[in-house]
């Protein structure tokens, strides 16, 4: 099935010369004078680069052929990411280029989603909100309530911006899209 330009959106992943791609900026460009296209920020699946794409008016894309599997993680082994499927008990590793920026999320025991290109593992998404203790933080000190935000690192090596008044050993929400601070676990 082919994707038109009219039908691009962040987001959606989309096939380009046999590569399977995910659409992480978007924007529909009507120039005074000729046609209308879409500029368009792809990340690739198989080694994480960005680059720029144009579509124009009849331009078509394929749909790649992905899979997702729910995979969770075990343990890193100085090579490889390894990951094990909890219905079938196979194990499956993934390099560090592979889990690319999602290895700041995740943590032993979490449940992701594994991607899946023509049937070989290419990447691992964690889920969208985690829940994650921060181990390293400044302490507070008077007068900082004024809506500032300060860095905190988590237990997965992640490091986020935070509001003033939580503190070490705290469990924080964050978005694993944007590396946004949500809220504090009761």
């Amino acid at each position: 099935m082919a994707i038109g330009m009219s039908e691009l959106k962040k987001g959606l992943k989309i096939e380009v010369d046999g590569i399977p791609y995910k659409i992480t900026e978007y924007q529909h460009v009507k120039p005074g004078k000729g046609a209308a296209f879409v500029r368009c920020k792809i990340k690739s699946f198989l080694n994480g680069k960005l680059i720029e794409k144009t579509f124009h008016a009849g331009d078509k894309c394929e749909v790649p052929n992905l899979q997702q599997k729910q995979m969770q993680f075990l343990y890193d082994d100085g090579e490889l990411l390894q990951f094990m499927d909890n219905t079938t008990y196979e194990q499956e590793g993934l390099t560090y280029d592979q889990v690319g920026e999602a290895f700041d999320w995740i943590i032993d025991g979490m449940t992701c989603d594994m991607m899946y290109y023509n049937g070989k593992a290419i990447t691992v998404e964690p889920p969208m909100v985690v829940e994650l203790k921060i181990v390293e933080t400044p302490p507070n000190y008077k007068g900082d309530s004024q809506g500032g935000r300060k860095p905190a690192t988590l237990e997965s090596g992640a490091v986020v911006q935070i509001p003033f008044h939580i503190l070490e050993g705290d469990i924080i929400k964050c978005d694993t899209r944007t590396g946004e601070y949500l809220e504090k676990v009761k």
